[in-house]
């Protein structure tokens, strides 16, 4: 389980395509403390095992699935990552419950800056909307953000400067694909709510 605050941003170093999988290096410092093969790091939002590591770079596998249903397809040498490692059970809560696995890709509709703050704007699959709800918690490429705004297909979030500095997002721009989890206590109440229609 992750909590949406990124440790690190990375740099996609290499990509290497098999007839399976596509390999993805990540240059990276903070997420190798501790770090050993088939340890899980979120990159972008995804859940990933780590497949080999060296000083200063590890790398992981993509399945089809997840190049097709993620933005990770879209990763290119020099790419800008957010990278998390799991929640340890003895550390402090400080986002939200994030699974590292994607519900969906929204692209952003705007990026700007208003004062000190930016507002972010992103289109979101509509059979998503029953899952967002104004104030409620959603992970935009791995952050664990607010939602201030939301007007079906659009959510607005508000990007403060520590965010803005700390994470992909410097290298955000309108047009941009990213990783939409949302809030499993929802799903989960959803699945409950209809579990005989579902």
């Amino acid at each position: 389980m992750f909590t949406g605050i990124i440790e690190e941003v990375g740099h996609i170093v290499a990509i290497e395509d098999s007839d399976e999988f596509r390999t993805l290096r990540v240059e990276a410092g903070a997420v190798l403390d501790g770090i050993k093969a088939g340890a899980s790091i979120s990159v972008n939002g995804v859940c990933l095992t780590v497949r080999t590591y060296s000083a200063g770079s590890f790398t992981a596998d993509l399945s089809r699935e997840t190049l097709e249903r993620t933005s990770l397809n879209s990763l290119h040498a020099g790419t800008v990552v957010n990278l998390e490692r799991p929640m340890r059970a003895d550390g402090r809560f400080g986002g939200h419950i994030v699974q590292g696995h994607v519900d969906g890709v929204g692209k952003i509709r705007s990026f700007d800056r208003d004062g000190d703050n930016w507002n972010l704007r992103v289109e979101f699959p509509e059979s998503a909307a029953r899952y967002i709800v104004h104030k409620g918690s959603i992970a935009i490429d791995g952050i664990s953000l607010t939602v201030a705004s939301l007007k079906t297909p659009v959510l607005e979030v508000a990007i403060i400067p520590h965010t803005f500095e700390n994470t992909n997002l410097r290298h955000a721009q309108a047009g941009d694909t990213v990783n939409l989890e949302f809030d499993v206590i929802a799903k989960y109440v959803e699945r409950m709510m209809y579990r005989d229609q579902l």
